[in-house]
């Protein structure tokens, strides 16, 4: 049976992402201890990351939650969970920094992100209805091939977001180690540790990918098994 057999197309991509899971959690646990020499915190780091690149009108806002940090473009808030926002490790700094690099993304035009934000209804769409297609299809007889393909085209739409969203977020985080040097807020002896954070978070994107990949292959092998 296909719909059986297939989970195991999953194992290797989540276990992944469980590794990268905990790859996340382990380095920001330890460096969310170590201060940065400056004694600047999380949000200090990130107005100074704006105003240096004259996005003034970019407001920073506190909320709650661990890691629920992001950039919201459509009304140019960068918001900071409380365990970043007051924070002046230099985990919580490079997450900052990184959603900085995001607001100087969307500042400039840098048409992944741009690609990425028109992408999100239908992204949303797609994974929210993909796989009840899918399984519509299944119990269809004959006539399901076609929802079965129009799951197919959906969740097609979430892995084209997910894609996307990996270099946009790699690019970030090389925009935030880079305005951190440009503008004096890190000591060479930071950055390091800084780099390790943000390359621990890529992997949670990479394992992301990988993981919406098998599941589209899984649903191709589905439909090809009842042909």
């Amino acid at each position: 049976m296909f719909w059986d057999s297939t989970i195991i197309l999953l194992i290797p991509a989540l276990l992944f992402a469980m590794y990268a899971q905990a790859q996340v959690q382990t380095t920001f646990g330890r460096y969310s201890h170590v201060r940065n020499m400056y004694g600047y915190t999380a949000e200090q780091v990130a107005r100074r990351i704006l105003d240096s690149m004259g996005l003034y009108d970019v407001r920073i806002e506190r909320i709650p939650g661990n890691l629920t940090d992001h950039y919201d473009p459509r009304v140019k808030v960068l918001r900071l969970s409380d365990a970043v926002y007051g924070n002046d490790s230099i985990a919580a700094i490079g997450v900052a920094a990184h959603e900085a690099g995001h607001a100087v993304q969307h500042a400039k035009g840098y048409i992944p992100l741009l690609l990425r934000n028109s992408l999100v209804p239908v992204a949303n769409l797609g994974a929210n209805l993909a796989w009840p297609m899918v399984i519509l299809g299944l119990f269809m007889g004959s006539a399901g091939i076609h929802f079965i393909n129009l799951g197919i085209i959906l969740f097609s739409a979430a892995v084209l977001f997910q894609v996307i969203t990996l270099p946009v977020e790699i690019d970030a985080s090389r925009r935030a180690i880079a305005l951190l040097q440009a503008n004096g807020l890190f000591t060479r002896e930071d950055l390091e540790p800084a780099k390790k954070v943000l390359q621990a978070a890529a992997l949670t994107y990479v394992a992301a990918v990988l993981v919406s990949i098998m599941q589209l292959l899984r649903l191709f092998i589905i439909r090809d098994s009842r042909e």
